[in-house]
């Protein structure tokens, strides 16, 4: 495997600096910048206009969404998603690297990945270690917001990477796939609150915390330890498999880790614990605070 493209779903740094250095980024190689943080922590938009790699776009995924749903970030409809990564220059024939700015290397960008990914898109990577890897090492910023072109991307919902609240409550007694749950464990048992929500778990989820499949630097770990993860949890990667999370965003970590294993088929569960909080019966919420108040 060639150390400058991990399976084409990552792509190292020193990979696209050199992309950016031959002139390379234009309609057939796309830089996204995918932040999204919490208002009053930071503004990516802000960040974003003072500082990122030189050529890239900002993909907002508060716009690129479901603006009618009462839920947080879900997939916005085919042509919703055609017209918005268009007019950001991107054609079905496109290179599309994504990446964000999040303190621990890699947080929204997967999500961006994966939802090129379920409308069709093959072309489409995450910056190993993200931005504040491509700034340690010393690659070029800039302040210079591009322009790119406007181009037509035609776009087919990929149903097989993408479940719905029916599917996931009909899978709780036929057990017809696995489900992995990446939030943090506090929260996965049901012992802390979940961005203010009560917190627990579907019945019959695993838990693997997405942070774990990430080095202290912010790096993917390598594909023997990612292995070795899913191992430990007992989720078999030869079979059906689908991710969750609070919102259908960590849950794409899953998804990448996966992926990068040789499994390209994951699912993900859009509505996630957001939805399924509000729509799931009581009986299908696990959750150890209850069972300690009981």
């Amino acid at each position: 495997m060639a150390p400058q493209v991990l399976g084409r779903a990552l792509v190292t740094a020193k990979w696209l600096s050199e992309a950016v250095r031959a002139g390379r980024v234009g309609t057939s190689l796309r830089v996204l910048d995918a932040s999204w943080y919490p208002p009053e922590e930071r503004n990516a938009r802000q960040e974003f206009k003072e500082r990122h790699i030189p050529g890239a776009s900002f993909f907002d995924i508060e716009e690129c969404r479901d603006q009618s749903s009462p839920y947080d970030v879900m997939l916005p409809s085919e042509s919703q998603f055609a017209n918005y990564v268009g007019r950001l220059g991107v054609s079905n024939d496109t290179h599309v690297v994504v990446y964000d700015g999040d303190e621990l290397g890699t947080f929204y960008a997967p999500r961006a990945w994966w939802m090129f990914r379920v409308f069709g898109h093959k072309e489409v990577s995450v910056l190993n270690g993200g931005f504040k890897n491509w700034v340690k090492e010393g690659h070029p910023v800039t302040a210079e917001v591009s322009q790119p072109a406007p181009a037509v991307f035609k776009a087919k919902l990929n149903t097989a990477l993408l479940k719905t609240f029916e599917e996931m409550m009909q899978n709780v007694g036929s057990l017809q796939f696995q489900v992995v749950d990446s939030r943090p464990e506090g929260r996965f048992r049901g012992t802390e609150l979940d961005q203010g929500l009560e917190s627990g778990h579907i019945p019959g989820a695993v838990n693997i915390p997405f942070h774990t499949l990430l080095t202290e630097g912010g790096h993917e770990k390598s594909i023997e330890e990612i292995q070795e993860i899913f191992r430990e949890k007992k989720v078999d990667l030869s079979k059906p498999l689908t991710a969750t999370c609070r919102k259908g965003v960590t849950a794409c970590h899953i998804a990448l880790a996966a992926y990068l294993c040789g499994k390209r088929d994951v699912a993900i569960y859009d509505g996630s614990w957001s939805e399924w909080f509000h729509r799931a019966p009581p009986r299908y919420k696990v959750s150890e605070l209850k069972r300690s108040k009981a």
